[in-house]
């Protein structure tokens, strides 16, 4: 791991630990995971707010007033709203990716859920998605949350990683190991 990433992981856990032992007092896992669910979905789908948390070029007034209008256009439960001004004072929004993976995956742990990192070619149907949780379900004893992305770069299949297990079952990883095939033979 890179030290830079080593730096962010290590923010995101206290961060984390802080925002989960709030939450869990006050009963509000559920609203918990509703503000990560639409916060990973804004970050997904806003170029321009993954520049706002990652750029040093906005001030930290700049990136406090932007996750202020964003925390009360999205109503955010007022815990998330003060971390993520929390996190914009300190200069700390860069861990913000890695802050909702941790919440993900302790709210998952809190419910005895098990969370599979999927990555997909193309976007899963509702059907392949429930089927695809229902086996690894039987697979690892406990209920199973899918996180999906899609990846059009693996031509087809999928990337399941459910704890320390990953299951490539890409084009793309076979095409590799169908080319190192070759050069072993030729």
């Amino acid at each position: 791991m890179s030290e830079s990433a080593s730096i962010s992981s290590g923010i995101a856990e206290r961060y984390a630990t802080a925002v989960f032992e709030l939450a869990n007092e006050d009963n509000a896992l559920k609203a918990l995971e509703a503000d990560v669910d639409a916060l990973g979905a804004a970050l997904d789908a806003s170029p321009e707010l993954r520049d706002v948390i990652a750029s040093p070029i906005y001030s930290r007034g700049d990136q406090e007033r932007a996750v202020g209008a964003l925390s009360t256009k999205m109503g955010l439960s007022r815990t998330v709203a003060n971390t993520l001004a929390l996190m914009a004072r300190k200069r700390r929004l860069f861990a913000l990716p890695q802050l909702l993976a941790v919440l993900r995956r302790r709210i998952a742990e809190a419910r005895g859920e098990v969370t599979a990192e999927v990555t997909a070619a193309k976007k899963l149907t509702k059907g392949q998605a429930e089927e695809l949780a229902k086996v690894l379900k039987a697979s690892v004893g406990k209920d199973v949350k899918l996180n999906t992305t899609v990846d059009e770069s693996l031509i087809g299949g999928l990337v399941v990683e459910v704890g320390s297990k990953m299951i490539d079952t890409s084009i793309r990883s076979r095409l590799a190991t169908l080319r190192n095939t070759m050069k072993e033979v030729g």
